[in-house]
Order: C-alpha cells, then structure tokens, then sequence
C-alpha cells in the first residue's frame, strides 16, 4: 500500500483501492458521464475500466444508467456512498496542500505555483 493510500483509505473506506478512488474522482459528481469521457479522462481502455466499474457498483460507490435516447450508451455516476467517497479524496487533498503551504515563506509559495503551472503545461502537452 502506497502512501496515499494509506491515508485516503480509512476504515469507512476499507473496501476501495486508491485506483477505485481515481476512478471515483474522474467521475466527479456533476452530469453522468460515459464510459469511454471516463475512460479518456484516466487514460485506460474501456475494457479496463469496465473491471473497475463493475467492483464499484459491486460495492455500491457507483450506479449505471442506460440512455434514454440510444439505450446503447450507459451513464455512470456516483451513488451516495461514492459522492462521499469523493469528498473524502477531495478534502484530502485540500487538506495536503494547505499543510505544505503553511510551512512556506510568500517567496517559496510563489516558486511552487510557478513550477506547478510548468508541470501542468508538461501534462497538458504529453496528453495531446
């Protein structure tokens, strides 16, 4: 177990792994997505995130909705369970970046978000 994990999955938590919260993530809670936006957004094939939606609606972090229109497609989305799943991860995050940022004088904090916007620009451009 990675360190985040070990921090992210607490015991309400147990059942998931921290990929299970990557892909909890990608989901978000707005609009349903499908499986291939979330598929794209993670950078796995379909195929591979289809073993992991079906472990998370298994466990009840994620439900499937056929589309009205074209009942071919299927929506996904997070259930109770997985938006407070969700919520977790997030404040876990905010709760990291405030932690590194408090130790910082304005100098270092202005070179880290600069480095930071570099790294995103990086990211950005290999995904293209």
């Amino acid at each position: 177990m990675d360190l985040e994990e070990q921090v992210i999955i607490t015991e309400e938590f147990q059942d998931i792994t921290n990929n299970d919260m990557h892909v909890i993530q990608a989901i978000g809670t707005g609009e349903p997505k499908n499986m291939s936006t979330i598929a794209k957004e993670l950078s796995v094939t379909v195929g591979t995130l289809t073993i992991a939606m079906n472990s998370l609606v298994k466990k009840g972090y994620v439900t499937r909705e056929r589309g009205k229109e074209d009942r071919r497609v299927v929506y996904i989305s997070l259930s109770e369970k997985g938006k407070h799943a969700y919520e977790h991860h997030e404040q876990f995050h905010h709760n990291m970046i405030d932690a590194i940022l408090q130790d910082l004088t304005p100098n270092e904090t202005e070179s880290l978000v600069k480095a930071l916007a570099k790294l995103n620009i990086w990211f950005r451009k290999a995904k293209a």
